[in-house]
């Protein structure tokens, strides 16, 4: 099992959605997942910031399930937001897709994305027995 850690030395994160860091116990199964982007299956893209978030959260879910791993086996997700004005329903969707999970967790607002239709995108590591 994963341990999120939140040393006592240290100022607690900003908030209670994330850990500063996870433990992954020796042995597991790691999973590096590369920038996901709110692109529908069939090539489309929604202009809406949180529907491209809820599709990100969907894809993740998915290379997940195809690892045999679950939400819970998130340890580390990247969140590149374009405009601090997404951020309210960047947390919005984060809280409908994770609820009470707490992986480290950084997001950052950047100008752009490499498309400039592209809103948010979402990398990930996860890790299971």
């Amino acid at each position: 099992m994963n341990t999120p850690l939140v040393p006592p030395s240290i100022a607690a994160p900003n908030n209670e959605a994330y850990s500063h860091a996870v433990l992954v116990p020796a042995g597991s199964r790691l999973l590096h997942i590369a920038g996901q982007i709110g692109t529908r299956l069939d090539g489309t893209i929604p202009e809406r910031f949180d529907e491209q978030a809820d599709i990100v959260w969907t894809n993740l879910f998915a290379i997940l399930a195809a690892a045999g791993m679950e939400p819970a086996s998130l340890v580390k997700v990247n969140a590149f937001i374009v405009g601090p004005e997404h951020i309210p329903a960047y947390v919005a969707a984060r809280r409908r897709h994770l609820g009470e999970l707490k992986p480290a967790s950084t997001a950052l607002c950047v100008p752009r994305l490499v498309r400039p239709q592209w809103l948010i995108e979402i990398d990930a590591v996860a890790a299971a027995p």
